[in-house]
């Protein structure tokens, strides 16, 4: 082959290696993650098996999952270590926001209902998005992954199972054992706020939309922050370092308990069913949420 030859031939095949590369985003597939967590909701029954891992199993799932929710890329790492354990991994963009998520979840049923995890690829972690009870508190997924939309560099938490799963074990709220509150005093430990979504029947509290607290820590100007952007969005505001708020503020929520203990953030957020039903009001109470921790302290 002539030197000339060599080289047309050479800058061809790094023409084409250029292009694969610039194509590689358009194999990654998109997905339509407030759906996938709307179906993985929907099949979670109270009825299931439950059991929390053993101190080995929760180990190991730490190993696998700390990476993939703080900005790991090493998905072939967690791949082998998480599978063992009865979760299914995928990567791929989000429909809507564009970023690529990486995701762990187990199956819903499975005795090992231990949740769905998303974490932001390759990104930074700034705060943790928390949903305890799936298909119990409606609709709370679907405001933890548009929180996510809103917030690049959030990891979300969302429980494997049905809070009344297992004679109420599964209630990883109130669960120290739990796979979901294990991975989430490990984000903490690393000083990551936390933002847990709950939902209350109007009834419960009758006048007031959203309930704001610090659960067992001291309230901050986040959590002040965030009642202020509630109350702008139009809706009614239940501070809990200012009133009572009906037995919800999340005072006996272990994440918090985790949280107070190491000095970090923990916001408890609880929204009746009139916000969480109506996409129009969910909207904005996402935004109120994000505005304010975007704005920071």
């Amino acid at each position: 082959m002539s030197a000339r030859n060599w080289l047309v031939t050479a800058f061809g095949l790094v023409c084409v290696a250029v292009l694969a590369v610039i194509n590689i985003p358009d194999r990654i597939p998109k997905v339509d993650l407030v759906e996938r967590a709307s179906q993985f909701a929907a099949a979670l029954q109270s009825d299931a098996p439950y059991r929390p891992p053993t101190v080995r199993e929760g180990e190991t799932a730490l190993s696998g999952l700390i990476p993939l929710l703080t900005g790991g890329k090493d998905t072939q790492s967690e791949l082998k270590t998480l599978t063992p354990l009865g979760f299914t991994l995928t990567s791929g963009i989000d429909s809507t926001s564009g970023r690529r998520f990486t995701m762990a979840a187990t199956q819903p049923g499975d005795e090992q209902g231990w949740g769905l995890f998303i974490g932001d690829y390759g990104a930074r972690t700034r705060q943790v998005i928390e949903v305890p009870h799936p298909n119990f508190d409606l609709n709370t997924e679907i405001l933890g992954v548009q929180l996510y939309r809103a917030l690049p560099g959030s990891a979300v938490l969302i429980a494997g199972a049905h809070r009344r799963a297992a004679n109420g074990t599964a209630d990883v709220a109130h669960n120290a054992n739990s796979l979901f509150n294990l991975v989430a005093t490990e984000l903490a430990r690393k000083g990551l706020p936390q933002v847990q979504l709950h939902g209350f029947e109007d009834s419960s509290l009758p006048g007031t939309d959203v309930v704001v607290s610090g659960g067992s820590t001291p309230h901050t100007r986040l959590h002040e922050q965030m009642a202020d952007h509630v109350e702008a969005g139009g809706m009614a505001v239940c501070r809990a370092w200012q009133q009572s708020c009906g037995n919800l503020e999340g005072t006996t929520n272990v994440q918090g308990q985790a949280a107070d203990s190491m000095g970090t953030v923990f916001a408890h957020i609880e929204s009746d069913g009139s916000v969480r039903m109506d996409p129009q009001r969910r909207d904005r109470l996402v935004a109120a949420l994000a505005a304010a921790i975007t704005a920071g302290p």
